[in-house]
């Protein structure tokens, strides 16, 4: 890459430095999970077109300043949703048919997007740190450009043949230095500052003794205690910890019926959660006592191979998963006990995300479907209603709102709150 490619990448380092006080300082909400959410935006739409009527939705993430959400497709389009800045600017739209606003950006990948993560200390008022990464099938890391959309590097990785090689998954160091990548049996950590393919290899398999973890790494995760800790799931069924600085494996949790699809630290970064591929179970762990899993939180997964992405709200004490049933389900971390659910799409709901320090959430929903032609035309017609292959964004009641939500229940009367049987 470019000296200004370099130039501009290390910037990234000095500027997000004072950003994790201010966020440390704000006190997140008290929110209500007895009250059923409103759906405050929907989207739908902009996702669907002629020549792809089933473009459903992949994923879908807040960006670490809140400012705005990105989400992933079938049609290896990634698409950036910026948050008004107040409903005067954006009326509240209930409508299943219309879609509240158009995506501020659009940015299209050669290939099936398989991992994205916003850079750590991004903030959409600073265009040197509104950045964030993705990999792709058959191509190299990308570093995304989040205020124009525009290309800003790669990191390449290699193997024995000197053919490109792409990861399975892709996560920041908290520091926001490092791009750590999941690949066959191996980890790649690139350096922020310095494109192409300059990077360190460290495998997960130790030859001599036949240990470690085996298959595709597909999913990474920090502990934000700032310990050092380094969860990486594999497709084998298994997650192991390894310490940051020197990857020393310190030990492999197994328990997963399918191959890991997503890890995720608590926020005091004591316990772990795992989710995996037609498992229809999340697993805790205490990372100080590895020896059983803590308990297990259900969800509705146990017949699709897609990666159903949940998230821990930032007070910690609640976790929200998707599943193939249409609910989001919430759950008490103290406990592991189930609280509420709610009604988000008709279809697989495979990505949720709570806001960083906001009481909202957004969520995604979509599946493959498989159309045979009619056989009296010979054309078979794809009719879906605009709460398949969806976005929507949800505000949840709070005390200081409770009153607010009940008096606009339009939405609430719709959807309704679920339960689990």
């Amino acid at each position: 890459m470019g000296e200004e490619e370099e130039e501009e990448v290390v910037e990234l380092e000095s500027n997000g430095a004072s950003i994790p006080n201010e966020v440390q300082e704000y006190s997140w909400p008290v929110l209500r999970f007895d009250v059923s959410p409103h759906r405050t935006y929907h989207f739908h739409r902009q996702f669907t077109s002629p020549t792809n009527p089933n473009n459903f939705l992949k994923a879908v993430k807040w960006s670490p300043d809140g400012s705005s959400f990105l989400t992933t497709s079938d049609d290896n389009t990634l698409r950036l949703f910026t948050l008004p800045a107040s409903d005067r600017e954006i009326p509240i739209n209930t409508s299943e048919d219309e879609d509240s606003y158009a995506a501020s950006l659009v940015m299209s990948e050669g290939e099936s997007i398989h991992d994205f993560s916003w850079y750590p200390y991004m903030s959409g008022a600073d265009p040197v740190t509104n950045v964030f990464a993705t990999t792709t099938r058959d191509h190299p890391i990308h570093l995304w450009d989040a205020s124009s959309g525009q290309l800003r590097c790669t990191y390449r990785a290699y193997d024995a043949m000197d053919e490109i090689t792409a990861a399975y998954s892709v996560a920041f160091n908290p520091d926001g230095t490092k791009i750590f990548a999941g690949y066959n049996k191996c980890i790649r950590i690139f350096d922020l500052h310095r494109p192409g393919r300059d990077f360190s290899l460290h495998s997960t398999v130790k030859k001599d003794k036949k240990e470690g973890q085996t298959g595709i790494i597909s999913a990474l995760a920090f502990s934000p205690s700032h310990t050092g800790m380094l969860a990486l799931g594999s497709y084998s069924q298994t997650t192991a910890i390894y310490t940051e600085d020197n990857m020393e494996l310190l030990y492999v949790l197994h328990g997963q019926e399918g191959g890991i699809t997503h890890v995720q630290f608590s926020k005091d970064g004591n316990y772990l959660y795992t989710g995996g591929r037609k498992d229809p179970y999340i697993l805790c762990w205490d990372v100080r006592n590895t020896v059983d899993c803590v308990y297990k939180l259900y969800r509705s997964a146990e017949n699709t191979n897609q990666r159903i992405l949940f998230d821990i709200d930032p007070s910690g004490q609640h976790l929200g998963t998707g599943g193939q049933d249409g609910l989001v389900h919430i759950y008490d971390l103290q406990t592991g006990q189930w609280v509420s659910s709610f009604e988000a799409a008709l279809d697989t709901v495979n990505g949720f995300s709570f806001h960083p320090f906001l009481p909202h959430a957004v969520s995604s929903s979509g599946h493959r479907r498989f159309v045979m032609p009619d056989d009296d035309d010979g054309d078979g017609d794809l009719c879906l209603s605009g709460r398949e292959n969806c976005v929507s964004l949800w505000s949840f009641c709070y005390d200081s709102k409770m009153e607010d939500f009940k008096e606009d229940d339009s939405f609430n009367n719709q959807s309704g709150s679920g339960s689990l049987d």
